[in-house]
């Protein structure tokens, strides 16, 4: 067993346990999380609901047909979290804990739904997956469709 497959599989231990400093203690522990190969489809109504708080309603409407037609993609998660300005939620956060728990359940999570606006990229879906992302591998590639109101101006 490679070094990096062995600290994976003992942060993942740790974590089953609820040991989360000694997961987050392991030297190189990274536990990659298992995603779908496409997003789940309530994930556009959701995309849309937060959408509408942002935009007017053909901005949303907009958005939300660009994110269905764009491919699936990958970004790094703290790369993600930077360009839309948000700190990752703690692993105790309700939502980000629902997510890990189906991580260590074997349940693959959803990729993440992000729009680019004037006033910046925004998560307009999958805020708590990518925190969860963040905190188990910082690094990890994080699959997510990208939709740019930017261009439509």
């Amino acid at each position: 067993m490679a070094k990096n497959e062995k600290a994976e599989s003992k942060a993942a231990s740790d974590l089953k346990k609820g040991d989360l400093k000694a997961a987050r203690d392991t030297k190189e522990a990274t536990v990659d999380v298992p995603w779908l190969d496409d997003v789940a489809k309530h994930d556009f109504a959701a995309a849309e609901a937060y959408l509408s708080l942002r935009l007017d309603p053909v901005q949303v409407d907009d958005a939300v047909k660009d994110l269905r037609s764009a491919k699936v993609t990958t970004r790094r998660a703290n790369d993600i979290l930077r360009a839309c300005s948000r700190d990752p939620l703690p692993l105790d956060d309700p939502g980000v804990m629902r997510d890990l728990i189906k991580v260590i359940s074997g349940e693959k999570l959803s990729p993440v739904l992000v729009v680019t606006l004037p006033q910046g990229a925004d998560i307009a879906d999958g805020y708590h997956r990518v925190s969860l992302a963040y905190r188990l591998n910082p690094f990890g590639d994080v699959p997510l469709r990208i939709a740019s109101e930017l261009r439509k101006k």
